[in-house]
């Protein structure tokens, strides 16, 4: 198990331990993550996770859904987290997905210079999990518009990795997503798994993926990622703490 040392300032205090503490941070509107979060850390003695909010209410390819998630609110949030003494901080987010990883690259190392506090995203997180694993040919899952699928198929396309089939639900109002129910999900991931990617992305992290993640992968045995669990994943990565139950996708218990 793996736990910091945190010592009080008082004279003579007891050394104590305490757990691994996540900073994440959240779309205001995202009633999904933190749940999901708590439900696959459930049985964890060794990790807390934490969140603020900042304000996303809508998806789209414009300039007021991409000034939701400037690099100073993301520094502002993550300046909150900060005081918790979090060990690893978050933007649990989607949108450098089509804004472009560079955007990410620029909030996590923004987010670690206000903070000292090491930092990742939902986008720099799935590119990790592709590298580790090798994963070329992606079948992409999202409740988004269709031309924000084009967008993040071509995001990935600039960093070698291919959109094999895509699925979306022409959605745009983020609290909506969440009411895509994760049974909704299994016939149009069959449907992209039958020409044999070499993993399935759940791209939200509004989105209920994760509930339909065992299941499909027993049934096709290719890899199933649930963007809440790539986050968690690599976050937990970060801070070198034991890694997810195989259940939330079986690339995701391991380094």
């Amino acid at each position: 198990m793996i736990t910091n040392s945190v010592m009080s300032q008082a004279p003579g205090a007891i050394s104590q331990t305490r757990p691994v503490r996540l900073g994440m941070i959240v779309p205001s509107s995202n009633t999904c993550l933190e749940p999901q979060s708590y439900r696959m850390l459930a049985d964890r003695e060794d990790v807390t996770m934490h969140s603020t909010r900042i304000p996303v209410t809508r998806i789209a390819l414009d300039g007021g859904s991409d000034k939701q998630f400037e690099t100073q609110t993301m520094a502002d949030a993550a300046a909150l987290l900060a005081t918790a003494d979090t060990d690893v901080i978050a933007w649990n987010g989607t949108s450098g997905s089509w804004l472009g990883v560079e955007h990410d690259e620029q909030i996590a190392r923004v987010i670690t210079e206000a903070t000292g506090v090491r930092a990742t995203t939902s986008t720099i997180a799935y590119l990790e999990a592709f590298r580790r694993f090798g994963l070329k040919r992606i079948a992409l899952l999202t409740p988004y518009t269709q031309d924000v699928n084009e967008k993040i198929a071509a995001s990935y396309a600039a960093h070698g990795i291919q959109i094999t089939g895509s699925h979306h639900w022409s959605l745009s109002d983020n609290e909506s997503f969440a009411r895509v129910r994760a049974e909704d999900l299994v016939e149009p991931s069959r449907r992209l798994l039958e020409d044999k990617p070499d993993a399935l992305i759940y791209l939200c992290t509004n989105l209920y993926g994760a509930p339909a993640v065992q299941q499909l992968e027993a049934e096709f045995g290719i890899p199933v990622l649930d963007s809440v669990a790539v986050t968690l994943w690599h976050a937990l990565l970060l801070a070198q703490a034991p890694l997810l139950d195989e259940k939330w996708g079986k690339l995701l218990a391991t380094a």
